[in-house]
């Protein structure tokens, strides 16, 4: 039994296509985004585009391409993000990227005050080594932001709003950005992998980040036993913890290896969401959420 979207009519706001066109979305919706990566590396690769511009363009392109699949192939049509929301979510973008720029300077720092010799490998065996250690990087940053009691303030923020789409992908704290991506970049810089590789691990991971957090009802088959998927990145959301695994957003393998793999066909959650809300600000508390790492919890009685 596949995950499957809500029943209800669709309202107003979203998109209606037919059946059958909609079932061939749902199985061509992944591999069209991750193709679309591999055309841009090799692309840049051999026209020499300016880097920094692809990501920028690519990362914008990517989003409105999940926007507008989730109106075609919702997985929840009360998922959508309401006005007020994409209002929220624009500002918190802002602080996603400017985590992303502290961490990469704090990264870019560190390593030019550490000599790195890289692998010397062909680009098509550092790409995969790249991937696994860059994904099991990303994983145990991201089990650790669960864990330990400070930072879940930070990466908690994430957690709160009651939808999973990819507009509140970027509902984070700089803070928390900045530690995970700095620990994935780190890891990757000391290992020394070559300028090619470490850009083919960034579309990809770009590609994953929002993919799986997109409000999609889609078909990955066997590839939920390699990859991070939108069903199981929905789990992860869940606000029973029991189920809410699934660490990895890009490989599912190390959630395989470590026991926190949780998904199967026709599991989904009933609530996502933190599991005490009153312990966070609302999402819409855009000032408080930002401060809440450093706010003492309120004494009780």
């Amino acid at each position: 039994m596949e995950d499957r979207p809500d029943e209800g009519s669709l309202p107003a706001n979203s998109w209606t296509i037919g059946a059958s066109a909609r079932e061939c979305l749902r199985y061509a919706a992944y591999p069209i985004l991750l193709l679309s990566a591999v055309w841009l590396f090799t692309s840049v690769l051999h026209f020499g585009w300016d880097r920094g511009r692809a990501v920028q363009f690519f990362l914008i392109g990517t989003i409105v391409y999940l926007a507008a699949l989730e109106r075609l192939i919702p997985h929840r049509t009360d998922w959508h993000p309401s006005g007020p929301e994409l209002c929220w979510y624009t500002a918190y973008f802002g602080f996603t990227m400017a985590g992303a720029v502290f961490g990469k300077s704090v990264v870019t720092a560190v390593l030019a005050a550490t000599p790195v010799t890289g692998p010397g490998l062909p680009l098509g065996a550092e790409v995969p080594l790249a991937l696994l250690a860059s994904s099991l990087a990303g994983y145990l940053a991201h089990r650790w932001a669960h864990s330990n009691r400070w930072l879940w303030k930070v990466h908690g923020i994430h957690h709160v709003p009651g939808k999973v789409n990819v507009a509140n992908n970027g509902v984070n704290h700089l803070l928390d950005v900045a530690f995970k991506q700095g620990a994935v970049q780190l890891t990757l810089g000391f290992l020394g992998f070559s300028t090619d590789c470490l850009f083919a691990v960034a579309l990809f991971t770009l590609v994953q980040g929002y993919f799986v957090h997109a409000n999609v009802d889609v078909r990955l088959g066997p590839l939920h036993h390699v990859l991070a998927t939108p069903e199981q990145h929905r789990l992860h959301h869940s606000a029973d913890l029991a189920e809410a695994g699934h660490f990895g957003v890009d490989l599912s393998v190390w959630d395989r290896l470590f026991g926190s793999f949780t998904w199967r066909p026709d599991r989904r959650p009933a609530i996502v969401g933190v599991k005490d809300p009153a312990t966070f600000p609302e999402t819409g508390s855009i000032v408080a959420s930002l401060l809440h790492p450093v706010r003492r919890p309120p004494r009780t009685a």
